[in-house]
């Protein structure tokens, strides 16, 4: 590849770029859409909502699941809320505020034409989630409720209690399921993606394994649209589901799909610390109870008292002096690394001194038991289930984790990947927020993406492509079926000791410690050397059961693991390129006298995608970003 392709971003004004653009995109006939065949792998919030509508267009769709059921799919754990630009008499809220909102969250490092779109579909996608039953929280009078969410200017927060992703996915999952029972859709689950396959430098379908029977399985299509979520457990102890994994885009990487902005992960301070050195997942605690909730720290460095025992002359609201404009609501980057300073400079509380207090009683105050327990009900439970301490009671002890990646697969504005006939949803791709997301944008991403943008788009694609059915036996399905058999032999033949999970841990330490909250040149060197010494070790010394087939969980733990170790090397890569702060990336070279992030948008405005090269280091390509509706300046919460 010797350039980026054309992102194919909308000329003139970006207000309603999308609507002109959209209108100008080329259609399918039902008669023909019948013919063609589409092939969409995950089933979360991306996944369900495309393969639902496109059937609904009259396409015959192929779903893929890595679970037993889509609704299992990690959309589902999804808490806090959806964003959407609707005006309220309470705070006037519009589509340009949210825009602001979202492209200055991300640091600027996101197109601007993508969060304009982002912010005018918003709006719809209440209606579509309101038409589907979804129960959103409403007023006494019956209106929508919302609130607010970190590095949100207003209230536009739509929620259904703790349960926000839970019910959307209901919504998108009965939509699905009723195109199945129509028999335009084939719903195929306990798959795993292993591979893709090319013809002619197109996607035209991927090899999965039956994780049932152990089976290699071929599966063409005219398009493929990839909505499989990301790859925040590459850090092991993360808030992502266990099976959650970057396999399926890391595999299209490797096949030729840029990677875009890898470093740029997120570490969510709010969620439930971990108990033991064996834990395999971390527990989110939604950033909505900032809301309501107030963040403490003792004042005085070491302290060992119980929070109860600290009197409130004694506690250091650290959020609310250091960021007196948005308090406890300053975004997700800000709160975790001002905690984590904190916390290591020897005032943290909790298990290894690295966690910190959310704080209910002045809200239970002032609002009463009740109104706490209706917004934020199986949040409070699922604390006490797991804690065994009543958070209406005692303050709640809370840490930073590992939650979202904004990195992922580079796209266009039509959501296409680098490969043709690729397309790339929700949380898989890098998209709409930059280096920072965000609470409360991704589901609205995700919805964005399946019901209203890849719709379009794929049909538009297909139109101008024509394609002929690619058999089970082409000579391209041969190739990346041998693939898939190397790499699975490759691991059953170790004969080594250790388990994945032990390389896995070991792996997410490393990648935390050197590309976590903070990153610095010295220490992503480290990393990059520690990483490929274990890549080579646990090729050396993994033990995997030597059986291909029937259900093998550490054969799938393996492949993913080996995965992780190459998107591993690449975060580091990514971040040590990138010399400067912005968002979530924060180089300590790089920062203001105030400690907050400092931005070179002279030499790194821009994207960076990478392309993969066989046996030989990636090649890093630049999209500049290029801003006309706001200029880029030093975001301040203060």
């Amino acid at each position: 590849m010797n350039s980026l392709p054309d992102p194919r971003l909308p000329s003139g004004t970006i207000a309603d770029a999308w609507n002109r653009t959209q209108g100008s995109l080329p259609l399918i006939s039902s008669s023909r859409k019948r013919e063609l065949q589409l092939l969409v792998v995950g089933t979360g919030l991306a996944g369900a909502s495309a393969a639902a509508t496109l059937a609904e267009q009259g396409y015959q769709v192929r779903v893929i699941s890595f679970h037993d059921s889509p609704r299992r799919a990690h959309s589902v754990a999804a808490q806090g809320g959806i964003n959407a630009a609707r005006p309220r008499s309470l705070d006037g809220d519009s589509v340009s505020r949210l825009f602001v909102d979202t492209l200055r969250g991300g640091d600027f490092r996101a197109r601007e034409a993508g969060c304009q779109r982002l912010a005018e579909i918003s709006s719809a996608i209440i209606d579509q989630c309101v038409a589907q039953g979804v129960p959103f929280a409403r007023e006494y009078d019956g209106t929508l409720s919302t609130r607010r969410m970190g590095g949100a200017s207003v209230s536009r927060t739509f929620y259904a209690r703790g349960q926000t992703g839970q019910q959307l996915l209901c919504g998108a999952y009965q939509a699905l399921m009723r195109q199945v029972a129509l028999g335009q859709v084939e719903l195929l689950c306990r798959r795993d993606v292993l591979e893709l396959i090319k013809v002619d430098g197109v996607a035209r379908g991927v090899v999965c394994r039956d994780l049932l029977s152990g089976e290699l399985e071929v599966h063409t299509a005219q398009a493929v649209l990839l909505a499989t979520g990301g790859y925040s457990n590459v850090y092991f102890l993360s808030t992502n589901a266990l099976k959650s994994n970057a396999s399926a885009i890391w595999r299209a990487h490797r096949q030729g799909a840029l990677f875009a902005n890898p470093c740029f992960t997120q570490i969510h301070p709010t969620c439930i610390p971990s108990g033991d050195p064996y834990q395999s997942k971390r527990t989110l605690m939604s950033e909505s109870l900032r809301n309501d909730g107030r963040v403490w720290l003792p004042s005085d460095s070491g302290d060992q008292r119980s929070a109860v025992e600290i009197p409130e002359a004694q506690r250091d609201y650290f959020l609310e002096r250091q960021y007196p404009a948005y308090g406890n609501m300053v975004p997700r980057d800000v709160a975790s690394r001002r905690a984590r300073e904190l916390c290591n400079s020897g005032y943290g509380v909790g298990p290894g001194g690295q966690a910190f207090y959310l704080d209910l009683s002045d809200a239970i105050s002032s609002q009463g038991r009740e109104v706490i327990v209706e917004r934020y009900g199986n949040l409070l439970e699922m604390y006490e289930r797991i804690t065994g301490e009543d958070p209406l009671m005692t303050p709640m002890c809370i840490s930073p984790a590992p939650h979202y990646t904004m990195g992922g697969l580079w796209v266009d504005y039509y959501l296409m990947s680098s490969i043709p006939g690729l397309f790339v949803l929700g949380e898989a791709n890098f998209s709409e927020h930059g280096a920072n997301r965000l609470g409360a944008s991704a589901l609205m991403q995700g919805l964005a993406d399946g019901y209203f943008i890849a719709p379009a788009t794929v049909t538009a694609w297909l139109a101008g492509h024509t394609t002929t059915p690619v058999a089970n036996d082409h000579w391209a399905c041969r190739e990346a079926l041998a693939r898939a058999r190397a790499r699975i032999e490759l691991l059953l033949q170790g004969a080594g000791q250790r388990s994945v999970d032990s390389f896995h841990r070991e792996l997410g330490a490393v990648i935390l410690d050197r590309c976590g909250i903070s990153r610095d040149a010295e220490g992503l060197r480290v990393g990059l050397a520690d990483v490929a010494l274990l890549e080579q070790r646990f090729h050396a010394e993994v033990s995997i059961p030597s059986q291909a087939q029937g259900p093998n969980p550490e054969l799938e733990k393996g492949l993913r693991v080996a995965d992780f170790f190459g998107l591993a090397k690449l975060m580091l890569r990514d971040a040590l390129a990138r010399e400067e702060s912005c968002g979530a990336h924060f180089r300590e070279e790089h920062q203001t006298e105030e400690g907050e992030a400092r931005r070179d948008d002279e030499n790194f405005a821009h994207i960076a995608a990478w392309e993969d090269r066989e046996q030989a280091e990636p090649v890093r390509h630049v999209e500049p970003l290029n801003f006309t509706s706001l200029k880029p300046s030093q975001r301040s919460y203060r």
